[in-house]
Order: C-alpha cells, then sequence, then structure tokens
C-alpha cells in the first residue's frame, strides 16, 4: 500500500489505543521442542483431534480474538530431513489446523518453534545452513502466500547467537518469501536473548533486523516479533510473577516510534498465581494504550495444554460449550475491549509525509477495502457519541472519538492506491446511523461528500494515522 500525503496542519494527533490484533497461541505442535532446537516428533500433539478447533471458534466467536499462533517445528514439517520437501503426511496435519484457523475468519500465525536451531546446531552459524532455512519458508510461502491473513513468523525465541549474521540470515528468508508470492502478508522478525521485549533495543538485535527490507526497498508488512514473560527468568516456567514490564515495554515503544516502525508481540503470558494478574493486566493494558507501534498481542497458550498447565489460556468446558478462565477474559480479553478507544498523543509539529513506513499501525498489517463499508454501534457507546468506523479487510475497527478535544483541527490531503473507504456515523438513540462515505482514487480525486464540518476534521485525523 502506497500513499502520499500532505498534512497541513494537526493539532492534536490521535492514536489507536487498542492493538488491532488480539490472540491465543493454539499450542501443541511445539511440544517436545528445547531451547536447542531438538524437537522429537513423537512428542508433538497438534490439537486437531481435540478440542483445538472448537477452542479457536470459541476465541473468535466468544473473545472477538481476531489472530491465532500455531505453533510447529522444522522437524516436524520435513520429518527430519533437513533441508529436505515439506512432508506430505506431515504438512497435511498441519493444514489441517491451519485451515480450522482460516475457517474462522482470523490471521492464522505460522510459528516455526526451533530458537533458530535444529539438533543443536545455529542456523548459519554452524548447524544447518542460510539455504536449507530459506528452503523451508519458501516453501512455506509458496503454500500460504495466496492467503492474506496467514502471517509468518520466522523463528520462535532465537538466543546465544551472533545477531548481525543472523540478520543477514532473516533477510534472505524475506526475500524468499516476497519472490515466493507472500508479498503483502505480516512478517515477524525475532531479536536474540529468546526475543525478550527488555533486551531488544540493544543487545537483542533491533537496529540490525529493522534494517531487513523487502525486494522492492520498502518495509511494508515487516514486524519487530516480541516476546516477554512476568517470572523470575523470562522463561514462563514459574508461577510466580516477579516482572514488573511496563518499564521494559515503554522503552521499546518509544524505541519503535522513533524508529517509525511497529512490533507484534507474538508471545506472552503468566499464571494464575495471584502475584500475576495485576501485572500481567497492567502489562496488557499499556500495549493497548501503545497502539501506535504495537499491532498485536498473542497470548501463551491454549490448544493442547490441559487447564492445569501453569500458563495454560485453554478455556473449561461447561454446560456442553466452553468457559475463559479469569486470567483469559481479565487480562487478555478485557484490557483489549476496554481500550476501545481514541486517545491524544502530544502536540508536534506539522510536517509532510509519504508513506511507505510502517509508521501507522492500521496500514502496516491490513489493505484497507473499498468494495464495502460497514456500520457498527459501539458496544456502550452514548446516543450523543460520534463514531468513526473504518473497513479493514473483512473485519470493522470501531474507534470511539468522544474525548477528543474538540479543538482538533486536521486538513488533510490524500492520494493513494489501493483506494480506501471510511464511514462516519452519528449514533442516535435508536442505534441508526447515518453513513457517508469519502474515498480517494488512485488519481487523487474524491467523491463528493455532504457532511458536518466537525466530522470532517474528525475524518482527516482518522486519515493521518492510515498514512
Amino acid at each position: 500500500m502506497y500513499f502520499n500525503a500532505f498534512l497541513i496542519l494537526a493539532a492534536v494527533p490521535v492514536v489507536l489505543a487498542k492493538v488491532q490484533f488480539l490472540g491465543v497461541a493454539i499450542a501443541g505442535g511445539d511440544f517436545g521442542c528445547q531451547i536447542d532446537g531438538s524437537c522429537p516428533t513423537s512428542s508433538t500433539q497438534l490439537p486437531i483431534n481435540n478440542d483445538g478447533v472448537a477452542q479457536m471458534q470459541h476465541f473468535v466467536e466468544a473473545d472477538g480474538i481476531n489472530v491465532l499462533r500455531l505453533p510447529t517445528s522444522w522437524q516436524f514439517l520435513v520429518n527430519n530431513k533437513l533441508g529436505g520437501n515439506l512432508d506430505s503426511g506431515n504438512l497435511s496435519k498441519y493444514d489441517q489446523l491451519m485451515q480450522a484457523c482460516l475457517a474462522t475468519g482470523a490471521h492464522c500465525m505460522i510459528d516455526i518453534h526451533n530458537f533458530a536451531r535444529w539438533n543443536g546446531g545455529i542456523i548459519g552459524q554452524g548447524g544447518p545452513t542460510d539455504d536449507q532455512f530459506v528452503s523451508l519458508w519458501r516453501q512455506l510461502a509458496t503454500k500460504y502466500g495466496n492467503n492474506e491473513k496467514v502471517v509468518f513468523e520466522l523463528m520462535n525465541e532465537p538466543h546465544d547467537l551472533d545477531i548481525g549474521v543472523w540478520a543477514a540470515t532473516c533477510q534472505k528468508v524475506v526475500t524468499a518469501i516476497r519472490e515466493a508470492g507472500a508479498t503483502s502478508q505480516m512478517i515477524l522478525i525475532p531479536g536474540t536473548n529468546f526475543d525478550s521485549a527488555a533486551t531488544l533495543p540493544n543487545s537483542g538485535g533491533a537496529e540490525q533486523l529493522l534494517d531487513i527490507k523487502n525486494p522492492d526497498g520498502t518495509t511494508d508488512g515487516l514486524l519487530l516479533d516480541i516476546h516477554k514473560y512476568l517470572d523470575e527468568d523470562n522463561s514462563g516456567t514459574h508461577a510466580e510473577c516477579t516482572t514488573d514490564n511496563t518499564d521494559a515495554f515503554t522503552a521499546l515503544a518509544e524505541f519503535l516510534r522513533e524508529k517509525e516502525r511497529n512490533g507484534f508481540i507474538s508471545e506472552t503470558g503468566a499464571s494464575k498465581d495471584a502475584s500475576c494478574f495485576k501485572a500481567f493486566c497492567a502489562q496488557n493494558a499499556l500495549i493497548n494504550e501503545n497502539a501506535d507501534v504495537f499491532v498485536g498481542l498473542v497470548g501463551w497458550g491454549a490448544g493442547s495444554f490441559d487447564t492445569s498447565y501453569v500458563l495454560s489460556l485453554t478455556p473449561s468446558k461447561k454446560n456442553g460449550g466452553l468457559v475463559d478462565n479469569q486470567l483469559m477474559s481479565q487480562c487478555l480479553v478485557e484490557t483489549w475491549v476496554e481500550s476501545n478507544d481514541t486517545r491524544a498523543k502530544d502536540p508536534e509539529p506539522s510536517s509532510s509525509a509519504s508513506g511507505s513506513s510502517m509508521g501507522a499501525s492500521v496500514t502496516s498489517a491490513t489493505t484497507i477495502n473499498t468494495s464495502e463499508t460497514k456500520t457498527t454501534a459501539t458496544p456502550g457507546a452514548k446516543a450523543s457519541e460520534q463514531v468513526i468506523t473504518v473497513q479493514i479487510d473483512s473485519a470493522t475497527s470501531i474507534l470511539r472519538t468522544a474525548s477528543i478535544p474538540s479543538s482538533l483541527t486536521v486538513l488533510l490531503t490524500a492520494a493513494g492506491t489501493p483506494g480506501y473507504s471510511i464511514t462516519l456515523a452519528t449514533p442516535t438513540s435508536t442505534q441508526s446511523q447515518t453513513e457517508v462515505p469519502a474515498s480517494a482514487t488512485p488519481t487523487g480525486g474524491a467523491s463528493e461528500s455532504r457532511v458536518a464540518t466537525h466530522l470532517l476534521l474528525w475524518g482527516g485525523a482518522l486519515l493521518s494515522l492510515l498514512l
């Protein structure tokens, strides 16, 4: 997506206060994997013959989850033949899970859970060659490259490696994925130190990873992968939460903001221990508050995990259905739903902008659809509350704007391709809304519309996010 815009005046820029993607890991394909990259296929428990599919449907339909992470191992996909083709039998099993995920309407994330290793050897650093790793991802991109809802997470939690060499390896993989036909999907690029949010801006290698580019020289769709736990060693193996992650995520958000790039928290979790609720909820609320740079948040984990697992988000069976545990409902779903708002940023000088960067979280991961628009009343919205609704892919994002100061003034002219559409609506006491679409064409022409001046100004503010 390419845009050119000239922002004449933005008295109070606003940013999204809710990450675009909230998700859960549907684990099992990673079972048995160790941090040395050994992943015995005999331990694999893909959640296709238990409740995994029902869980995915529950999370999407009951909680509004819109991304599901599907871990697997390199060994499983190639049936222990390093550098070989994807094994037809094992790929068929993984694809069964993938298709069940896609059928929910959610985005579905491929996670290679090998810690940047194969049976002890580091990729491109004495272990598997770059070409062998590239081959794996080229085949996966060929298989899934025609589906915009498939997300490519290059590797789970690399550690103890040369970050410069690893960045060069990742560059080769990104190029291969794009050239295989996955030209627009999100690609998550992980750093070292187990991809920890606390170290990414420095020793974790974010600087080097953000230099990775698409074959056309842009960084569209390339996001910094981010993980973080709250236990004593950031391993996610202890019940007690001893770490306050708010400083780490605040620092990382500022780093990404300075770089005008985005990140995706693809794994974080906590136990149901009393020490965890406050810290885990606070962490996730802060992530949502920084949605201008954090695109998504995925909790660990459900799928083949039993409800007794220390970090379990697996829903319980009750009265023929599934019910979330308190950690899932309170610290993931509620912090996301309650963040469904906009907030004002500190005023910044007027500037001109041209957009192929990842500076706006909405366009970094999605395509704005002009073929249809939807208007949906925000749950609990007041009758006098103005609402801006943007059609993004097949979903609708609602931004409540009642809190935007009346002094907001934005004058914006924009042209872009592909086109985009915005619906401005004012709810009434009868829940009816009046739609006034405004669209831009590749040549910059705009369809005429009648709308109150203040709604146009709010629309301009929202467009500044998209550009």
